[in-house]
C-alpha cells in the first residue's frame, strides 16, 4: 500500500472561513493544528477559503505576502473594515499550502469602544467581564472585529453562496453568539481542543475523571476566577450549529462541563511529508545521536564517564504542567527503574531529558564552562591528530623497515602540556548538575523537589541520569547545535504518560520522526491508538493505563515498559523505528481531513 495518498475528500461547495487565535500566532498546540492542516484545507476547498487570526506582532510580516484587496471577497471585506479605521491585514501566509489570511488587530480597538462591547456582551448574553485581564480584553476586541468582518462577507457573498465559519477554542468563538442572535446566514462549527475549566480542574482535582459528572461548571469557574472565559466557552459551544472536539477523551469532558455532547470528533494530524526522509531516517538517528553524545560528554564526563555505546536517550517535553503532562509519573517510574537496574548491576545507562519551558535567570555558568572546555579539548585533539598524522606520514616514507617511529616524538611539548592542563582543569569530583539553568523560584520547582526526594541526583552509580532543560532546544540555544526536531530524531524513546491531554502532539511528532513513544489512555492520541491501531506496541506505540488505575499501578506499568525497551537488542530497536515510521502516514492530514468534511456537511444540514 502506498504510504502517501492524495485525499479523496472534498468539502461541500461553500465559502469556508477558519478562525483561530493561533493563526499566525504561535502560542500552543492549536498553532500546530492550524499550520500543519493548511495544505489539506487549501487542497480540499470547494469554494473560497481563508483563515482569520489576530495581528499581535509586526514580526509576523516576515511570514506574510500582502495580497491585492480586490482579488476576492475576503480582500474586499478587509478593505471595507480598513476604510472604517480598523487595522486589518490581508495576505498569503508563507507556509506549506500558502493559505490566505485576514489578520485583525485587537489592540487597535479604543477603550471607549471596548467598554460598549463589554456592556452589550452583558446585556445580550449575560457575560460579565468585570474581572478583566489583558488576554480577555484582546479576545473580546478580536471577537468584535471578526463579527464585523463576517457582516461584510455576508453582503459580498450574496444569497447563493453558503458560508461556513469554523471557530477554534473560546478565544475566537464570541462572534457565534451575535450571529445566532441576528439570524445571520452563516453556518457555524466550534471546535474545543480542551475546555478552559477542564485544564484547571485536572491540575487541582486529584480525582478529576471520577468527579467529572458531578462538577457544577459555574461554581468551579467562580472558584478559579475564570467565569467570563468559561461562560464564553459554554454559550458558544451550545450556540454553534456543530460542536466538535479532537478526541473521545475530550468529548466526555464536553458532555459534563459544557453540557453538550460533541456532534463529531476531528482528530489532530500532521503534515507527515514534512518529516519524511524516506530510507534516511536511520542515518539521521545516528547523526543526531552523535550530537547528543557531544552534549552528554560535556555535561557528564567532567565528573565521570560511561559507555556511550550502552547509553540510551529518553526524553519528555511539553508545557510545564507537572501533573497534567505526567512528569510526576515519569519521575516515579524512573526512580523505580534506577533501583532495578542498580540491583541487577546493569551496564546500561539511560540519560533522561526533561525539556519544558520555565522562567529562568540564565544558563548555569558551570554548564557553559564545561561545554567550552570540551570544545577546547576537541580542538587540541584535532591539532595533535593533524601534527601526528603529517609527521608519521613523512617518517614512514624515509625510514627503513626496522626503524619504526616513536609516536611520542611527534607531538610538540606545547600540545602535550596544553592537553594535560586542559584535562586537569576540566575534571571535577562534583556530581553533574541535574538542571542546566538557574530557575526563578527554584525551591518551589516540582521537578527539582521530586528529583531530590527520589535521590535522582546523577550519582556515579545511578543508571538513570537526568538532564532538566527548562528552555526550548534550538540551533540558537548555546548548549545545542541542533533544532528540536533533530534532537527528537537522535533520541531512542519519548515518554508522555499524561494525566490530562486532549490530544497530545509530542508522541505524534515522535511517530513522524521514527521514534518509539509512550503515551497514556487519558491522552486523546493514546485513546485513538487503543481504538484504531491493533497491536500498536509492535509499532513502537505504548499506552499506559491511567483512567481506571491507581498512580502506583501506572508507575509500575511505565517502569516495565521502559525496562523491556532497554532489554531490546540494537537490531530490535532499529526494526521498531522502521515500524513506527511506516505507520506514521495513518496520522497524515490527507487521511484525517475527512472528519472536517463530515463536520461541514453536518453544519450545512443543520436548521
Amino acid at each position: 500500500m502506498s504510504k502517501r495518498t492524495t485525499s479523496s475528500t472534498q468539502f461541500p461547495s461553500s465559502c469556508v472561513v477558519e478562525v483561530a487565535w493561533e493563526v499566525c500566532n504561535q502560542v500552543g498546540g492549536i498553532y500546530t493544528v492550524i499550520r500543519s492542516k493548511a495544505p489539506c484545507m487549501v487542497e480540499n476547498a470547494n469554494g473560497p477559503y481563508c483563515m482569520v487570526g489576530p495581528y499581535l506582532s509586526r514580526n509576523i510580516q516576515a511570514e506574510l505576502e500582502p495580497l491585492d484587496d480586490s482579488q476576492d471577497i475576503f480582500g474586499q471585506a478587509a478593505a471595507i473594515l480598513r476604510k472604517k479605521g480598523f487595522d486589518v491585514h490581508y495576505a498569503q501566509w508563507l507556509i506549506t499550502g500558502k493559505p490566505r489570511v485576514v489578520l485583525l488587530n485587537p489592540n487597535a480597538v479604543q477603550d471607549k469602544s471596548l467598554n460598549v462591547i463589554k456592556y452589550l456582551l452583558w446585556k445580550n448574553h449575560g457575560i460579565d467581564t468585570h474581572t478583566e485581564t489583558p488576554l480577555l480584553n484582546q479576545v473580546i476586541s478580536f471577537g468584535y472585529l471578526t463579527k464585523l468582518f463576517f457582516d461584510e462577507l455576508v453582503k459580498l457573498a450574496g444569497k447563493d453562496q453558503s458560508i461556513i465559519a469554523h471557530f477554534h477554542e473560546w478565544m475566537s468563538s464570541l462572534p457565534i453568539l451575535d450571529m445566532k442572535r441576528e439570524g445571520m446566514p452563516v453556518k457555524t462549527v466550534f471546535t474545543t481542543h480542551a475546555t478552559q475549566l477542564g485544564r484547571h480542574l485536572a491540575i487541582n482535582s486529584p480525582l478529576f475523571y471520577a468527579h467529572l459528572p458531578f462538577f457544577k461548571w459555574e461554581d468551579e469557574a467562580r472558584k478559579f476566577g475564570i467565569e467570563a472565559e468559561a461562560r464564553i466557552e459554554y454559550l458558544t459551544a451550545n450556540a454553534a450549529d456543530v460542536l466538535s472536539t479532537v478526541s473521545e477523551v475530550t468529548a466526555r469532558e464536553c458532555k459534563h462541563l459544557l453540557k453538550r455532547k460533541p456532534d463529531v470528533v476531528v482528530p489532530n494530524g500532521l503534515n507527515i511529508e514534512r518529516f519524511e526522509v524516506l530510507h534516511e531516517f536511520q542515518n539521521q538517528h545516528v547523526m543526531f545521536k552523535e550530537e547528543i553524545h557531544r552534549f552528554v560528554m560535556a555535561h557528564f564526563f567532567q565528573s565521570y564517564s560511561f559507555d556511550l555505546d550502552k547509553t540510551l536517550y529518553f526524553f519528555t517535553s511539553g508545557r510545564y504542567e507537572f501533573k497534567n503532562k505526567g512528569f510526576d509519573l515519569t519521575l516515579e517510574a524512573l526512580s523505580r527503574l534506577n533501583q532495578r537496574l542498580k540491583k541487577e548491576k546493569s551496564e546500561v545507562t539511560v540519560v533522561m531529558f526533561f525539556v519544558t519551558k520555565r522562567d529562568f535567570y540564565s544558563i548555569r555558568p558551570e554548564v557553559l564552562q564545561s561545554k567550552a572546555m570540551m570544545q577546547e579539548i576537541s580542538e587540541t585533539c584535532n591539532a595533535i591528530q593533524q601534527q601526528v598524522g603529517r609527521r608519521l606520514f613523512y617518517e614512514s616514507t624515509v625510514r627503513t623497515e626496522n626503524q619504526m617511529p616513536d609516536l611520542n616524538d611527534f607531538v610538540d611539548e606545547y600540545w602535550n602540556l596544553r592537553y594535560r592542563r586542559t584535562i586537569q582543569s576540566w575534571k571535577t569530583k562534583k556530581n553533574p548538575l541535574v538542571v542546566t539553568h538557574r530557575l526563578v523560584n527554584e525551591e518551589q520547582d516540582d521537578i527539582l523537589n521530586t528529583l531530590n526526594t527520589k535521590k535522582l541526583l546523577n550519582n556515579v552509580d545511578d543508571n538513570i541520569k537526568i538532564v532538566y532543560h527548562p528552555d526550548f532546544i534550538s540551533t540558537g540555544n548555546p548548549l545545542w547545535g541542533m533544532d528540536y526536531g533533530q534532537f527528537v530524531r537522535g533520541c531512542h524513546l519519548g515518554i508522555f504518560p499524561s494525566y490530562y491531554e486532549p490530544w497530545g502532539y509530542t508522541p505524534l511528532e515522535c511517530m513522524a520522526s521514527a521514534v518509539p513513544s509512550i503515551t497514556s489512555d487519558l491522552a486523546g492520541f493514546g485513546d485513538y491508538i487503543l481504538h484504531h491501531i491493533p497491536q500498536h506496541e509492535e509499532y513502537g506505540l505504548h499506552v499506559i493505563e491511567r483512567g481506571k488505575k491507581t498512580f502506583d499501578w501506572s508507575a509500575n506499568q511505565l517502569t516495565e515498559v521502559m525496562y523491556n525497551f532497554l532489554k531490546q537488542s540494537r537490531r530490535e530497536r532499529i526494526l521498531q523505528r522502521t515500524n513506527v515510521e511506516n505507520n506514521s502516514f495513518l496520522f497524515d492530514w490527507s487521511n484525517l481531513i475527512k472528519h472536517y468534511e463530515q463536520a461541514y456537511q453536518m453544519a450545512l444540514r443543520s436548521k
